[in-house]
């Protein structure tokens, strides 16, 4: 009786693994769709700036900033009260609205600060809470208040729905002529006046811009400098100056009258349009007489009181800050800035000077967050490259087979495709550690491609010749497959601790981690539906 021999390479019942990875082996249309979807999809997500000139792809990048944001999950609550000390303030703003916000669901602590005219409260809540829902609750608190917890006029306000990194572009408004030279021509108060009326609300349009905040300049306003003797002789108080220019500019609604069948609407107009009509502004009556602002005060236009100003090499100038949207992609705001700019610019206001120069009032950037993203995204997207050209060049060199080099470079490319997709997906910006986690797992990435298709080359060149080529591919990569998903799976259950981090160091390591492992199951994924079919087709005995 003869003894029973061990199957030859190629023969015998397949495994499990064999028979899962041997359908793709089988169905490489399938595959080919995938693949085909998997660039399309890598494409139009990834942030690169060599994807831009692709006009066939709608492109939706992944949000791209150079750091990664580590600020808090906080609220802010602004609250103004002129003239007061920082003591009145902490004592009668500060300290009530702080422990009336403490209440609110998912605090985890209050922090503020106060100031002379002002109070910050800062209210920090749990990371596992939402922005937009904290801001919601932060609402609903502040406008059930008592009326009596704050004293009268004084009304807190929340903060822009932004983060600290959300100022994304800075900018001067000066005056140039035709060539772009500087020439001045303005005043800080005509130039903070553009600013306020022009600029800031055209900017403010711009999708996912939060806020646009003035800085600089003179904010003009009518003044009225009383005059005490005047007052004296007129038998006038301040507080009925103050009250008669309060109530002076306004339009007051009468009825209706009906005049042969005809209906007229009576009503006075009250609205200030020039410094003559606040100096005609009645104060009071005596004997018939009525004593205006004029006889008491001198009425003029003048700037509003300040406690800080732009300053652009050692002179004073006016300017804004543009603050993105929490959660809004940076690029896609200061592309959106730059385009309203050019749009604007040209209708802002010009003027002769008298040696016959035309200023025209220019917005001139001078801090832009776009080019510090541009060298971020370049930096990595060159390491990356250069990573995956030397790693091909190394395959090539050490298993001299130019088909087998090809095929495990191939995973590198689509893996970090897959990645990016992957990001898209989990809202994982796209910042210097998020993409230094797909630089580092591009070692890992490449030693799954070496060991499928080193194992399928081995087992092909042991088959006999009358072999079914494709059988003897599912069972090499079947073979090989428990081994390498236990060895992915192991590395990324080392980075377990990196995601049981919390608050800032979180912030700052967590998208290292989530692109490491994005990669890396990635390119398990490809080399286990991808690499066996297309090993199939392109490898050949040695």
């Amino acid at each position: 009786m003869s003894e029973p021999r061990a199957p030859a390479s190629g023969v015998g019942p397949p495994s499990r693994w064999a028979r899962a990875l041997g359908f793709f082996v089988d169905a490489k249309v399938v595959v080919v769709l995938l693949m085909g979807l998997l660039i399309f999809a890598g494409l139009r997500v990834a942030p690169f700036e060599a994807f831009e000139a692709l006009g066939w792809v709608e492109r939706d990048p992944v949000p791209v900033d150079a750091i990664p944001d580590v600020g808090e999950n906080q609220q802010i609550v602004f609250t103004e009260w002129a003239g007061r000390s920082p003591r009145d303030i902490e004592d009668q703003i500060t300290y009530p609205l702080s422990t009336a916000l403490m209440g609110i669901p998912g605090v985890r602590t209050v922090r503020s600060s106060s100031a002379f005219g002002f109070s910050t409260v800062y209210v920090i809540f749990d990371d596992s809470v939402d922005f937009y829902w904290s801001r919601s609750r932060v609402l609903e608190k502040l406008s059930s208040l008592p009326d009596d917890l704050l004293p009268d006029g004084v009304s807190p306000t929340l903060g822009p729905d932004a983060t600290a990194l959300g100022q994304v572009f800075w900018y001067t408004l000066e005056g140039r002529d035709a060539e772009g030279n500087t020439v001045g021509g303005w005043d800080l108060h005509e130039l903070r006046s553009i600013q306020d009326w022009t600029v800031r609300y055209a900017l403010s349009g711009v999708p996912g811009v939060s806020e646009v905040s003035s800085i600089g300049g003179h904010v003009q306003e009518y003044q009225v400098d009383v005059d005490p003797d005047e007052m004296r002789a007129q038998g006038v108080t301040l507080a009925q100056v103050a009250d008669a220019v309060r109530e002076s500019n306004l339009d007051v609604g009468a009825r209706t009258l009906e005049i042969n069948r005809v209906e007229y609407v009576v009503r006075g107009v009250g609205f200030l349009e020039d410094l003559e009509d606040l100096e005609q502004v009645v104060v009071a009556s005596r004997d018939h007489t009525p004593v205006r602002v004029r006889d008491v005060a001198h009425v003029h236009l003048g700037p509003a009181l300040r406690r800080g100003g732009l300053d652009d090499a050692g002179a004073e100038t006016v300017g804004g800050v543009v603050v993105a949207r929490y959660r809004e992609n940076p690029m896609r705001v200061i592309e959106g800035v730059r385009e309203t700019i050019e749009e604007i610019g040209p209708g802002l206001p010009s003027r002769a000077l008298e040696d016959g120069t035309v200023s025209q009032v220019t917005i001139v950037p001078f801090y832009d967050r776009a080019e510090l993203i541009d060298e971020t995204i370049a930096t990595l997207s060159t390491a990356l490259f250069q990573q995956i050209l030397i790693t091909i060049l190394v395959v090539l060199v050490m298993l001299r087979n130019l088909r087998s080099s090809l095929l495990i470079s191939s995973i590198l490319p689509l893996g970090v495709l897959l990645a990016l997709g992957l990001m898209k997906v989990a809202g994982v910006d796209a910042n210097i550690m998020a993409l230094g986690g797909i630089a580092i797992a591009i070692g890992s990435m490449v030693d799954m491609g070496i060991v499928f298709t080193e194992n399928i080359v081995q087992h092909l060149d042991e088959a006999p010749p009358d072999a079914d080529r494709a059988a003897v591919v599912k069972r090499a990569a079947g073979e090989v497959a428990p081994a390498v998903l236990t060895s992915t799976l192991t590395t990324v259950v080392s980075f377990l601790p990196v995601f049981g981090l919390t608050a800032a160091e979180a912030r700052l390591f967590t998208p290292l981690a989530f692109t490491k492992t994005f990669a890396m199951v990635g390119a398990l994924v490809l080399a286990m539906v991808m690499l066996p079919a297309f090993a199939h087709l392109v490898l050949r005995p040695r």
